[in-house]
């Protein structure tokens, strides 16, 4: 299938990237990222034909035909405990957050949907499902999009649809159809991040209006607690982010911005032995006064207003460059 996610760009904008204006002149904009996927995974008690086996505290083991409550009960530490951890230490530190929401996830327990726009957090897309979307077909997919929509709207108390995306396991048609699936409902998508190649936004130019895409993470991400090779003690994950954020930082006071993602999980960060990391980088970023800690969506409006889309990206930012 052709499409805007088939054609590949190496180029990107090259040597001279375009300066975001981040507001405030910052140096960086760091956005955390919170998957919550607990209640999608693949179980029989979603009519799957097998239970999960990714992103666990035992990795490397194969799926069972039946149900796996050893599985299941971790997955259920994320939604139980690990969430409402991870919600208090961003209160207490001031930081606004975006959740990637899986639709049935959201339909196990649609408080947190409530808590998160209550909080001043967005509620993003992480698809109905927390699968690998190349199992399905087209129809099925489209499907999936529309319900998990319908999800996020249902449990949001002012019936707001998401405006932003992230299958993540995608199938290549995946980006093509939740374009046309939002196009049908008449809703507004600011972006999808179904990306992970550069450290800024960009546009694609398929789209006669242009479509933003903001790359989200897998290494800056605490999945990598979870798969090899990864973060094999808690300290590593602060280590890892504090690296990026200084070598990205630097970049951004020689002039040159970016932007730096960090993926969470409530059954993995969420946890008593590693969020003391994550609220240690967060008390390190807090130090500098330059940095814009935001949610995936001020990025996005911010992009749209300072870069409006001209057309073909490089050419329409070059005009940015000093």
């Amino acid at each position: 299938m052709s499409g805007p996610f088939t054609r590949r760009d190496l180029a990107g904008y090259g040597p001279v990237t375009p300066d975001p204006k981040w507001p405030n002149n910052a140096k960086i904009a760091i956005n955390f990222v919170l998957n919550y996927e607990e209640g999608g995974e693949n179980t029989p008690a979603n009519n799957d034909s097998h239970s999960e086996v990714f992103l666990n505290e035992t990795p490397g083991g194969n799926p069972r035909n039946g149900r796996d409550m050893n599985m299941e009960t971790q997955f259920e530490y994320g939604s139980r405990a690990g969430f409402w951890r991870i919600l208090r230490l961003f209160d207490e530190l001031g930081m606004k957050l975006t959740s990637y929401a899986v639709g049935r996830a959201v339909e196990h327990n649609p408080v947190v949907v409530r808590v998160l726009e209550e909080q001043g957090h967005e509620v993003a897309s992480h698809n109905y499902r927390w699968i690998d979307y190349n199992s399905l077909d087209e129809e099925a997919e489209r499907q999936h999009i529309q319900a998990c929509i319908r999800a996020i709207q249902r449990a949001s108390p002012t019936g707001r649809a998401p405006v932003g995306w992230y299958t993540g396991r995608i199938s290549p048609r995946s980006r093509t159809l939740v374009l046309e699936e939002y196009a049908k409902l008449n809703l507004p998508l600011l972006y999808d991040s179904d990306s992970y190649n550069d450290d800024l936004p960009y546009y694609l130019d398929t789209f006669p209006t242009g479509h933003l895409v903001i790359p989200y993470t897998l290494d800056q991400n605490d999945m990598k607690f979870s798969v090899a090779p990864g973060f094999g003690h808690p300290e590593a994950f602060f280590v890892y982010l504090k690296n990026t954020f200084d070598t990205l930082y630097a970049e951004g006071v020689g002039g040159a911005p970016k932007m730096m993602s960090v993926g969470l999980h409530c059954r993995i960060i969420g946890k008593p032995g590693r969020i003391p990391e994550l609220r240690k980088f967060m008390e390190y970023v807090k130090g500098f006064p330059d940095v814009w800690v935001t949610t995936r969506e001020e990025i996005a409006m911010h992009w749209r207003k300072t870069f409006p889309y001209e057309g073909i990206t490089r050419a329409s930012l070059n005009k940015y460059h000093v």
